[in-house]
């Protein structure tokens, strides 16, 4: 079954416009999910509105919106007004201007949508539009009322349609310095950083999500196998958590000499690259037996 467009509309460029719909690029149906149940009666629940200050339940026709303008003081906003709000992104994606892909921060993209023409007569149209932003290598910005708030977008060719991704407002998104303004800035010691670079180029691969698992889905799905069947859950053993690293030449070495599959004890030869050790990684040389279990 084809999953239901989320919008439907036109797409601008300029004079040229072309009839489209926007699907979710993501599909959440296969999560594990659990109902709430009274316990006494094994009977799901439900929610219901109760009025605040006669604990009562109120009936579905009762329910309305309210805007609060000033203290308990509420106006009514009926669902039939919201419907009637309607501005131009609310039904057409006018495409303002076109910029690199790679100027928008990764931090500004939220959810991923595919835009595709919504009819036969559209095709040739979205098709051009398309093939010139691909052969331009720009995105373009938008504007779309999705799920009743105007959201910018980001639109871009993808495959044989456009990948029309929503955007989050520059107000909504912290910056960095709020979080890494207290971090120090000093200069690193190159052996490490050399180290660690080598852990990076043994670990480089093509990226294949097709190997991404969701493993807690799978230990649930394992403990729900297991009640079924009137078994006790499986009991999982915690995974042990790291620590901060006390002697972090020591620490990469012994990284680097997992990923190569050779044992870094084995081998007293300076860091990668020929450079010769600072006076930070002289000082981690390893003590003598009697002394290294005294240590620990």
């Amino acid at each position: 079954m084809a999953p239901r467009p989320a919008w439907k509309g036109y797409l601008k460029l300029s004079l040229v416009s072309c009839a489209v719909e926007l699907t979710s690029a993501t599909d959440h149906s296969e999560k594990v999910s659990f109902r709430v149940i009274n316990r006494k009666t094994g009977n799901t629940v439900r929610r219901q509105y109760i009025d605040s200050v006669s604990g009562k339940p109120v009936d579905s026709d009762d329910e309305v919106k309210g805007y609060e303008i000033g203290g308990d003081e509420y106006l009514l906003i009926e669902e039939d007004e919201i419907d009637a709000v309607q501005i131009e992104s609310s039904h057409t994606l006018s495409i303002e201007q076109f910029v690199d892909r790679a100027a928008i921060p990764q931090i500004y993209f939220d959810q991923p949508y595919y835009l595709s023409p919504s009819d036969e007569v559209s095709e040739e149209a979205f098709a051009v539009i398309r093939e010139a932003m691909a052969k331009q290598k720009k995105a373009g910005i938008a504007r779309i009322v999705l799920y009743r708030r105007e959201r910018p977008v980001m639109i871009e060719p993808f495959d044989k349609g456009l990948l029309l991704t929503t955007l989050r407002y520059d107000k909504t998104v912290r910056q960095p310095d709020e979080i890494f303004d207290g971090l120090r800035k000093g200069k690193l010691d190159e052996e490490l950083v050399d180290l660690a670079t080598h852990i990076i180029e043994k670990k480089q691969a093509t990226f294949d999500p097709s190997g991404f698992e969701d493993r807690y889905e799978e230990a649930l799905l394992e403990l729900i196998a297991a009640k079924r069947k009137g078994k006790k859950p499986p009991v999982a053993k915690p995974a042990e958590r790291p620590s901060n690293v006390v002697n972090l030449f020591e620490a990469l070495k012994k990284s680097l000499g997992e990923e190569t599959g050779s044992s870094p004890g084995k081998s007293e030869k300076s860091p990668p690259r020929g450079k010769k050790p600072s006076a930070a990684a002289k000082s981690t040389k390893k003590p003598a037996a009697g002394k290294a279990k005294k240590s620990a």
